[in-house]
């Protein structure tokens, strides 16, 4: 076990939206900032902004870093720029009125067809479908989370049904 796998989460996330220069194994070097750090394995993912506007995510095996540099840190307009990196395109497009009535619109014929719902978490964002079944905001098809195939493939595509006769 090297250096950075000994390192405890606190330590790596003193890490997060920096631009670092990753020294591994075999003389191999990776530079990027990084997005996150996995706290069992080590591995650090790092995102690199290229020319063409695309950008290049690469992983560095925890057990290959032999140092990482930090070379800059993050002002707001790159965290902003990191954030939205793995965040799905369609949560931007809705304002909170939006998202709230696609809640209430989805809820209500939920309820109409007979499926039993009720709303979780602070805000009474999430919609929790017969106590088996979760759905996020957008609250679409993808959004919907569960444990039992079955009922997740249902749901999705009653809900793919609800959204396109919506539209």
């Amino acid at each position: 076990m090297n250096d950075w796998q000994r390192k405890s989460p606190l330590d790596w996330q003193g890490y997060m939206d920096k631009q670092v220069k990753v020294a591994a194994a075999e003389k191999h070097e990776y530079e990027g900032w990084v997005l996150t750090v996995d706290p069992v394995s080590a591995n650090i993912v790092l995102a690199s902004f290229l020319e063409s506007e695309k950008i290049l995510i690469s992983v560095v095996s925890g057990h290959a870093v032999e140092d990482v540099q930090i070379l800059k840190e993050a002002d707001e307009e790159m965290k902003q720029r990191l954030s939205l990196i793995f965040a799905p395109e369609e949560s931007n497009a809705y304002s909170p009125e939006e998202l709230e009535e696609r809640k209430s619109g989805l809820k209500t014929w939920l309820e109409a067809n007979h499926i039993p719902v009720t709303e979780q978490g602070a805000a009474g964002e999430t919609l929790c479908v017969a106590g088996a079944l979760t759905i996020d905001p957008p609250y679409g098809p993808e959004e919907c989370s569960s444990s039992n195939e079955i009922i997740l493939c249902r749901v999705q595509s009653l809900i793919q049904g609800y959204l396109e006769k919506q539209s």
